[in-house]
């Protein structure tokens, strides 16, 4: 039962970094082993927006589909994302981005445990070096969409 968690200082206020990580159509620009992502319905929910999406994930010659289910709640800088279908048994993500001096933390976690224990076994390694490397992922697309916007980007952390 795989799980990772890490928490990131980042040069970008939990605003900037929650639509970050709300653009969830870009995933397949920056995002690690996110080769497509299609959304099947929005719908706005007191407090944000519910978004079902289905993810296409490859390593080498192994490609996969998940569907989940996407609570965005802005005002609380909260992203819960929760499994609908695909091959896990179980996967639980969860975003908070909180206030911090010059910045902010990213806390990310995910919690995952594949169907298939074939599939754990070629994936798992793979899907846990992704992980470790998400945060930095969307810190480095902050980077990228904020230098577009006008903004400059701070300095690397």
């Amino acid at each position: 039962m795989p799980s990772f968690s890490s928490k990131r200082h980042v040069p970008f206020t939990p605003d900037e970094m929650f639509r970050v990580v709300a653009d969830i159509e870009r995933y397949p620009e920056f995002l690690p082993m996110c080769e497509s992502l299609r959304i099947k319905s929005r719908t706005a929910t007191p407090g944000g927006e519910e978004i079902v999406s289905t993810m296409g994930v490859g390593y080498k010659a192994i490609r996969e589909h998940f569907t989940t289910r996407v609570q965005l709640r802005p005002a609380a800088n909260e992203i819960d994302v929760a499994y609908v279908d695909g091959p896990f048994r179980r996967l639980l993500n969860k975003w908070r981005f909180v206030p911090a001096p010059d910045g902010s933390i990213v806390d990310f976690y995910i919690d995952y445990e594949f169907k298939s224990p074939l599939l754990a076994v070629l994936m798992g390694a793979v899907f846990d070096k992704a992980f470790h490397r998400f945060s930095e992922a969307f810190e480095e697309r902050a980077r990228q969409v904020y230098a577009q916007r006008g903004r400059a980007a701070p300095p690397a952390s």
